[in-house]
Order: C-alpha cells, then structure tokens, then sequence
C-alpha cells in the first residue's frame, strides 16, 4: 500500500502549488499590464513615461498584497498578533499614500478639466479612493492566505489521524499474534476503520463548510464598504469601524465548535448595523433579541449569518419601500430564529448564490445538531414575504 500512495502524493502537491503560482502569475500580470491601454499614442507607440505614471497603484497594490502573503500573515495574523498586524499594515498604507501624493505634486501631475455643469470632487477623495483600494487589497489577500491555511490543515489533519490510526492497527498486530485471536482482530480493525472514516468525514465536512463561509462573508462585506466609498465617504469611515468589530469573530471564535449565545447575538447585532449604513430610508429593519443575560448557551458559530445575509439580499428593492424582521429568542431547551423580509426574487438569468448559503445551513444543522432542529421556509400566497423558522433543541 505504501508503494502506491507515495507516487499520488508527490504529484498531487507540486500541481497544486503549480496552479496556484500560475493563477498568480496570469492576474497579476494582466493587472499590471492593464496600464499599457492608457500609454499608447497615436501612432501606435507607447509612451513609457506615461506607463510608469498609470503602473504606481498597480505595482503599490502588488507589493502590499505580497507583504501580507509572504510576511506580515504569517509572522502575526497567524500567530494570532493581530494588534501588530493591523499597526504594520497601517503605517505601510499611510506611507504609500503620503508617497503617492509627493509623486504627484513633484511632478505636478493635472487635474483632468472639469465640465462646466459637473464639477471634479476634492483632490484629497482621489488619495482616500487609494487608500481604499490598498486597505481592500489587504482584505482580499487575508481571505485568499486563510482559505489556503484551512485547506492544508484539513490535509495535515486527514494525514495525521491516517497515520495513527495505521500505528494503532500495527501494535494491536504485535500483541495479538495467536493465530486464533487473527480473525478477531481483522473485524475490530475493519470496524475501527469505518468509524475513523465516518470521524474524518463528519470533520472535514464541518471544516469545509466554516472554509465556505469566512472568505465568503468577509469578501461580501469589503465588497459593500468598497460600494460606499464611491459616494459616501463619511458612510464607508462608519463601515469600517463596524467591520473591526467583526472581524474577530470570524477570523478566531468561528474556529470553535461552540460558542456562546451572546457573543453570536451580539456578532448578528453589529452586522444589522453594517447594513443599516448601506440600505436606503425606505427599509424597515426590526429586530428583537429575547436571551439570557450574558448567555453562555452554547452554539455553534455563524449558523443563522447565512440566512440573514440571504434577507438583505433579496428582501430589499432599490425603488419599492422594504422590511426584514429578525427575531432570536431563547427558552429553557431550545434557541429560536425565525427572519420575515419583503421577497424581490432574482430573474432567471441571476444564478448568483443559487441557494448555496441555505445548503450549508442544512449541512451544518444536520451535523451538529441531528434529529434535534426543526427549520420551516414559507412563501406567502401572494409570495411578497418571505420566512425561515428554526428552532434547536438543546
């Protein structure tokens, strides 16, 4: 057996890692080779000077995205040094936009000509855009290093339990060797097989689904505070403060298979309020948290985030007056989540989410919580509302 599991392992690695290098290699480069369309001139050649005045955020982006990948996630996101992290990556984007804005003014770079009835907004939005983009670039490069971390621990832990469990089975070999003691111990080796496997099973697909839902959330809500820059700074600053106060909670307790009920109350509170920045005066947001004081109730983390961000998602209309009601209580056995919202269903060509979100939810009841959940989804009759019950035994 071991002859032929080797040879798969040595392939299998270096294609990985050969993909992702490439995938690297082919975004990176399309990036920065994107300046090339703004420096060609008219006969067709390319003006260089230009080319390096249009390749300073490209490369600004590149290299701080490859700080972060190589060093600064590494040596402290990961070692859990978050305050070190956050101050580094901090003074690195404060310094290239300073750098930014000397570049510009030394080389007296102009504004573009404004129109007479559209105004140009403030220099200084052009250098907030910048930072923007740098402290998005960071964002992603966090999301993309966790997805990579969690996978290759999922493998080393598969391979670990492989190997002990294969050591198990040789000592119980060597202690057991009467030949009429050889048929029992291949049914017990045979039965502590499956139930290995059905424990690796079980917690990889619990691993996979948390994989699922970090970068996900994380990329949604950078990509929401992005959306605000563009026309409400003051909106975006507020966002981020929000953002800070999540971040925690996904990067670390979602990693436990329990938490309590108040910090998951309290984590669904702060994203209502992230929202809140972003939708219009025209959506009704009502909520009702009904728990213990402090309540140590376990549960495991991010159960109802996907079920919330499906309300925002397709409860609210850009032209027609919205509501979501969120409602979590708790009584003695059981914890309670029922969501009402406007429903403004996609159009057919919309394949966007396809009810992936509502599929981990499924998972994820089944595997923690088996035989012990009821979860009911109604549309109304004239199917302008829509609402998700669940309730877990405790």
């Amino acid at each position: 057996m071991s002859h032929s599991v080797l040879p798969m392992k040595s392939i299998k690695q270096p294609t990985y890692h050969s993909l992702v290098s490439l995938i690297h290699i082919i975004c990176w480069g399309m990036f920065l080779g994107f300046p090339l369309v703004f420096a060609q001139r008219s006969d067709g050649s390319i003006d260089w000077s230009a080319f390096m005045h249009h390749s300073l955020i490209p490369a600004i982006l590149c290299l701080l995205f490859y700080i972060n990948y190589f060093i600064l996630i590494p040596r402290y996101l990961f070692q859990k040094d978050t305050t070190k992290f956050l101050a580094i990556n901090l003074i690195l984007i404060l310094m290239a936009g300073f750098g930014i804005r000397w570049y510009n003014e030394v080389h007296l770079l102009p504004m573009p000509v404004p129109r007479p009835d559209r105004p140009l907004p403030p220099r200084f939005l052009f250098y907030l855009r910048d930072v923007a983009s740098m402290c998005f670039t960071v964002g992603v490069c966090v999301a993309i290093r966790l997805s990579i971390r969690w996978k290759e621990t999922e493998e080393a832990w598969n391979e670990a339990v492989k190997s002990r469990t294969e050591a198990e089975l040789r000592n119980l070999r060597n202690q057991l060797n009467p030949h009429f003691l050889l048929n029992t111990l291949n049914n017990h080796e045979a039965e502590l097989g499956r139930q290995k496997a059905e424990l690796k099973r079980i917690e990889a697909e619990l691993k996979n689904l948390h994989n699922q839902i970090n970068p996900h959330f994380l990329l949604n809500t950078l990509n929401n505070i992005y959306a605000l820059i563009s026309f409400d700074t003051e909106k975006a600053q507020q966002a981020v403060q929000e953002l800070s106060k999540l971040l925690r909670y996904v990067l670390y307790d979602n990693q436990q298979m329990f938490v309590p009920l108040q910090k998951e109350v309290d984590f669904i509170r702060n994203y209502i309020e992230l929202m809140r920045i972003r939708v219009s005066p025209q959506v009704t947001i009502r909520t009702r948290f009904d728990i213990k004081p402090k309540s140590q109730t376990p549960i495991t983390p991010l159960l109802f985030i996907s079920l919330i961000e499906n309300a925002f998602k397709h409860g609210i209309s850009p032209t027609e007056p919205s509501y979501i009601d969120i409602e979590i209580t708790e009584g003695d056995k059981e914890i309670c989540c029922t969501i009402k919202n406007s429903n403004f269903p996609k159009s057919e060509s919309d394949k966007s989410g396809s009810g992936i979100g509502l599929e981990q939810v499924r998972k994820r009841l089944e595997l923690v919580y088996p035989g012990c959940y009821e979860w009911q989804i109604r549309l109304s009759d004239d199917k302008k509302e829509y609402s998700s019950f669940i309730r877990i035994t405790l």
